[in-house]
């Protein structure tokens, strides 16, 4: 009987405050070795988990926002305005890193 592994999610802010969180500990899972400072995510880990299907499933699809359509089961101009909606946010945030 196999059992599944939970998976936790990691956490992207603050539970107290909503502020971003930043990594400051990561640890190799073969040798345990640590390293230790304040590191930044990558920008594609402040998209909510949606926003991060729909890249993944995107690079997948080569690009194809006809195959994307098709594989959510929605018009091309609601994947188009979705992606679109996607790079402006992303745009937003990169400007507010600097």
């Amino acid at each position: 009987m196999m059992t599944s592994v939970t998976r936790k999610k990691l956490p992207l802010r603050c539970p107290a405050c909503d502020a971003p969180l930043r990594v400051s500990k990561m640890i190799c899972g073969r040798c345990a070795t640590e390293v230790s400072g304040e590191f930044e995510l990558p920008v594609l880990t402040s998209l909510n988990e949606e926003e991060q299907r729909f890249m993944l499933e995107f690079v997948k699809a080569s690009g194809s926002l006809k195959d994307m359509a098709k594989k959510m089961g929605v018009s091309y101009p609601t994947v188009r305005n979705y992606l679109d909606d996607l790079i402006e946010k992303l745009n937003n945030m990169e400007e507010n890193e600097r």
